[in-house]
């Protein structure tokens, strides 16, 4: 089979902004896509959240783009796709604009790299932090079971490691927040230097590059932080297993599942990928068949590996089904798991995981906007924006015995979290942590093996 490839140039401007350029001539659009390779594992302590209200700040206007009109601007010349996102790892921001608009999308991303404090002031900064802490009710206080993910990684990673604490940030830090700290870490992380320009679409490579250097060359770089140190970040182990006791204002208990395992790309992560789609890929998969169809426990059940830069965990989460519990929802899990480290897979399990996975990748390729960013995404993670052919190939070349072996090594009972929500009435809606305990390995059957 002839690989699917991305071709692309990648160049870096004198003041350190890598540029990448994709030329695809087939529809006269051009996505612009600005990586900042800063996240939530960047944040000082006590300042947890401050990538996250970037994201916001940074649409607000610039020295010469007033106030709210960003996404006017864009939207006037015919743009989509227009938004940001913050993770632990980075901060992107895109739109998709007519090929014939590409300049007004590099003008307005390098008003705000260069000029984005000459606007900011004291009310900018307390509009949106407003607004972030206000996502943080909307999509975790006051959401389902929306505490879960905190109570997890609290668990699962030591305080002293930057996926401790949740992208979104905590009250406390972003109330404690002067806007002198705010434009200090926007000083920091926000330069050149530390971004990642793909210009993806109608355009020729000479030409994005030149306009990249007309917008962005005078800008100055800045001095960045070392961090060598997550060059190779050690694993991360669970020394000893652990069941946090939840109560949650829901009607329906649910069991949570999580393991650490190894960062994006390394070795096991995509074996892991596959895992997941064996376990809930479909209505035929492990658990899908046995919890949802076959004993009629639960209403829901997911498996995924959460793939980040300095490390993943792999989770599985189920919802019973009414009149049965978050307890039996573990037994029937572990059962399966115990069948999954004994028996392995089989070859036909595989060929439809494989399947999932790579045809996932290639329908992500169709719009030019997911294109650019998954160029971003090889470029910082996997240090090489054409990546696509050898993240392909992890999944084509897996077989039964790499993916039985991975799971095994990476799943056993002894290394997880293992969270149970009990509904409770009283109890807010996204779950009050009532109590965390310890539980040695003999009190688990585990026929898992370990790392």
């Amino acid at each position: 089979m002839r690989p699917v490839t991305l071709a692309v140039q990648k160049t870096k401007l004198a003041n350190g902004l890598e540029v990448i350029t994709h030329e695809d001539h087939r529809t006269p659009i051009v996505s612009v896509n600005l990586w900042y390779h800063v996240g939530s594992k960047d944040e000082p302590a006590g300042k947890n959240g401050f990538a996250h209200l970037f994201e916001h700040v940074m649409f607000q206007g610039s020295k010469h783009v007033p106030e709210d009109t960003y996404f006017l601007d864009l939207e006037r010349a015919g743009a989509s796709s227009i938004n940001g996102s913050t993770s632990t790892d980075r901060t992107n921001y895109f739109e998709t604009v007519p090929a014939n608009r590409l300049e007004l999308a590099l003008w307005l991303e390098s008003d705000r790299m260069g000029f984005l404090l000459d606007h900011v002031d004291q009310a900018t900064f307390a509009g949106q932090r407003d607004v972030v802490k206000n996502e943080r009710r909307q999509n975790y206080e006051n959401a389902p079971y929306g505490m879960l993910e905190q109570f997890i990684c609290q668990e699962l990673y030591p305080k002293d490691h930057p996926y401790h604490l949740l992208t979104i940030g905590s009250p406390e830090d972003l109330d404690a927040a002067t806007l002198d700290d705010v434009k200090a870490f926007f000083r920091t992380w926000y330069v050149p230097n530390n971004a990642t320009l793909v210009i993806s679409g109608d355009v020729d490579a000479a030409t994005a590059v030149a306009l990249a250097e007309k917008y962005f060359g005078a800008i100055p770089a800045g001095v960045v932080p070392d961090r060598a140190k997550w060059d190779n970040p050690p694993p991360v182990h669970v020394p000893v297993p652990k069941m946090l006791d939840v109560v949650a204002g829901v009607d329906l208990p649910r069991v949570y599942m999580a393991w650490p395992t190894p960062p994006s790309f390394k070795s096991g992560d995509g074996e892991l990928d596959l895992v997941a789609n064996v376990l809930t890929g479909g209505k035929t998969s492990r658990l899908y068949k046995r919890l949802v169809y076959d004993m009629q426990i639960a209403e829901s059940v997911e498996a995924y590996e959460d793939s980040a830069q300095l490390g993943s965990k792999f989770v599985i989460v189920a919802t019973a089904q009414p009149k049965h519990t978050a307890e039996e929802l573990r037994a029937a899990i572990d059962a399966e798991l115990t069948r999954l480290f004994s028996a392995g897979i089989t070859e036909e399990e595989l060929t439809r995981a494989k399947s999932n996975a790579l045809s996932g990748i290639v329908f992500s390729l169709e719009r030019d906007t997911d294109r650019a960013n998954r160029i971003n995404m090889y470029n910082q993670i996997a240090r090489d924006p054409s990546f696509l052919p050898a993240d392909m190939e992890r999944y084509a070349s897996a077989t039964v015995g790499k993916v039985a072996e991975a799971a095994k090594q990476y799943l056993p009972f002894d290394q997880r979290i293992l969270a149970i929500v009990t509904p409770d009435k009283s109890a807010p809606v996204s779950g009050t942590l009532r109590g965390v305990h310890e539980l040695p390995p003999a009190a688990i059957a585990n026929a898992g093996g370990a790392r």
